[in-house]
């Protein structure tokens, strides 16, 4: 049977109405902020002395203040409040702003405009934690990928048509205005009627005490986010695909003026593309991860981040040509490759940033989600930010847009070697998810076998040197994996090992003490619920059988009793890693590269009845025929 589609949440009421909800309001938005900001670019003089050129920055900082100013709050009340009703009072807040903004817009007083934008970004910053937390609440964890997927499109593309909405309705002359106000207020409305079809999602904190200070809460949180260090390490991944985009998306305008010499439907065809990279890129993150949290996409999507940036270095041209239309500019030579790299960055920052928003949710305390989130949401603005600080500085020191882009680019290279040294597993699960998608196609059967949560061992047959590999490829859980001690020390992978905290393991002829500290570390493990992996038969197969399993299976489980999951891996043997005879190449062109493999799993077995002859007859009859 085909695994479900992640388009298949959206008709279902925990999810179909909550993805309606961010969607109208991401929208609603954008087409207020960016109407507003296109009204006071050409309509400032009749309403203050202030330029236009500070007046579109004084929008940008008023909009974002509010996620500084109020994230820690947000956190709070979504952990304490139940969130559903959270949604609907948001969304009534969002018609008294949208009430506010179309008499701004009537009277054109722009403090009331000012009001209502400041007022949209703490509608935002309000509705983040809960729209974050509110997922792991009512989605499996295998469906939190494809959620997140369809939340982060959603978003893109509703500031896609929001900003384009926005700007069409606003240049409505003569009462583009009025039309900004009454479709702000009905999008609004329309917003809060499908809030009241998102089902109830209990507190989880009824009990938390609100600290009704922003400056100490937004400190107290950013200190919370440091007791889990893979939470808070991807956090700051987020954080900084907030500043590369930012570094993108602020410079469209002058990148469009200046170097590419287009107009302003150029600007509005490189947002698109780059919303519907971004959107794709999302949306296809479920296929790739096989309905799992897979943060092996994350180093696939930084590498892809700073390839498309440093080829827009020099895909752009030397000489502009003059206030070209779309058109025109798409029938320029080396536009299309322009467009490619926009829409390519867009893809890889989906593969980038939806897995680390579902690692987040997935590793949080769930009474903590919330504020794990507005946290989140503080540290993003406030590289939003340092981005802003990084292209003023830049461009004050010559350097123009392209090369701000080529800096981006390297810049993103640096912090990705440096993320991935602090946290291996990053790069580990990006090795087994090329593996997987590159040398193999890996066929699973039986998944559901594998406990979801406590001790259990799995036993499963060798007939390649990168088993270990395929099983983390199609386990949901982080295992453990028993393992000679030197393929451990292993140059180079040693520190994988160590991340996916394996336990070497010698004979008792070789040595007896690494033996005994091996078994006590299995001990261990299980006492504490780990997944731990055995290859029984203590050697990768020569002739494609299964060997003999050793007897220390049963010494293990009779220590800690667990149940046991017999495994087999099947078409691996006469694969480029078996062992099977003949030089490397000939290894490679045996079976192809995507040789089908396949992984299935058995009913679990209990302690009592577990032997390593019972065990080794179960994994053959899961086997079958082929090797």
């Amino acid at each position: 049977m085909s695994e479900p589609s992640q388009f298949d949440l959206l008709k279902q009421r925990r999810f179909g109405p909550f993805f309606g909800v961010q969607f109208l309001g991401a929208f609603n938005d954008n087409v207020y902020k960016n109407a507003l900001v296109i009204m006071l670019t050409f309509q400032a003089a009749s309403m203050t002395t202030l330029s236009a050129g500070l007046l579109v920055n004084l929008c940008s900082g008023l909009f974002i203040l509010p996620y500084f100013l109020f994230s820690g709050t947000a956190g709070q009340l979504a952990d304490k409040y139940e969130k559903a009703t959270l949604t609907r009072l948001v969304k009534v807040f969002e018609i008294v702003i949208m009430i506010i903004g179309a008499l701004g817009f009537y009277l054109l007083n722009l403090t009331l405009l000012l009001t209502a934008l400041f007022m949209m970004g703490m509608h935002s910053t309000m509705f983040g934690p809960v729209k974050y937390a509110y997922l792991p609440q009512h989605l499996k964890k295998e469906e939190l990928v494809g959620g997140n997927g369809l939340i982060d499109a959603g978003t893109f593309i509703a500031i896609l048509l929001g900003t384009i909405l926005g700007g069409v309705i606003v240049g409505i002359q003569p009462s583009g205005t009025m039309w900004v106000s009454a479709t702000a207020i009905v999008i609004a409305v329309l917003g809060y009627c499908v809030s009241r079809s998102v089902p109830l999602s209990p507190a989880p904190s009824p009990d938390l005490k609100i600290n009704w200070n922003p400056l100490s809460e937004t400190w107290a949180n950013l200190k919370f986010l440091r007791t889990n260090r893979t939470v808070f390490l991807s956090i700051l991944g987020i954080s900084w695909f907030w500043f590369y985009g930012a570094m993108f998306l602020s410079q469209f305008p002058n990148f469009t003026k200046a170097v590419l010499g287009g107009s302003e439907h150029v600007v509005t065809l490189l947002l698109s593309v780059f919303s519907v990279g971004i959107g794709l890129g999302s949306l296809l993150c479920e296929k790739l991860s096989g309905h799992k949290i897979e943060i092996g996409l994350v180093p696939f999507g930084s590498i892809g981040l700073t390839i498309f940036a440093i080829d827009l270095f020099f895909a752009s041209p030397a000489t502009p040509g003059t206030a070209l239309g779309a058109m025109a500019f798409v029938q320029q030579a080396g536009s299309w490759r322009v467009l490619f790299d926009l829409l390519m960055i867009g893809v890889f920052g989906g593969f980038y940033i939806v897995p680390l928003y579902a690692l987040i949710q997935s590793r949080s305390e769930p009474s903590h989600q919330a504020r794990v989130i507005a946290g989140n949401n503080i540290m993003n603005a406030f590289f939003m930010v340092i981005s802003a600080g990084v292209a003023i500085l830049g461009l004050s020191l010559g350097l123009t847009i392209p090369q701000l882009f080529l800096l981006t680019g390297v810049l993103n290279l640096l912090v990705a070697i440096y993320i991935y040294t602090l946290v291996p597993e990053f790069l580990m699960r990006f090795l087994v998810w090329l593996l997987i998608h590159s040398v193999y196609r890996l066929e699973k059967h039986g998944l559901e076998n594998i406990p979801e949560e406590g001790a259990a061992m799995l036993v499963v047959n060798h007939p390649s040197f990168v088993d270990a590999l395929v099983i983390a490829a199609a386990c949901r859980r982080p295992t453990r994996y028993v393992m000679d001690h030197n393929w451990f020390n292993t140059p180079l992978l040693k520190f994988l090992f160590r991340a996916t905290r394996s336990i070497p393991i010698a004979s008792a002829k070789e040595n007896p003490a690494m033996l005994e500290r091996a078994y006590d570390e299995i001990a261990k493990g299980l006492a504490e619920g780990d997944l731990i992996c055995i290859f029984p038969e203590g050697r990768v197969t020569s002739d494609g059988e299964i060997n003999p399993f050793r007897a220390g299976i049963k010494r293990i489980i009779d220590r800690t009793p667990v149940p046991v999951v017999p495994i087999a891996l099947c078409g691996l043997w006469g694969s480029f890693f078996g062992r099977q005879g003949g030089a490397l190449i000939a290894r490679v062109f045996r079976l192809g590269l995507f040789a089908k493999i396949s992984m299935h799993v058995g009913a679990p077995v209990p302690a009592n009845v577990a032997t390593p002859e019972g065990l080794q007859q179960r994994v053959s009859d899961l086997r079958g025929n082929q090797k």
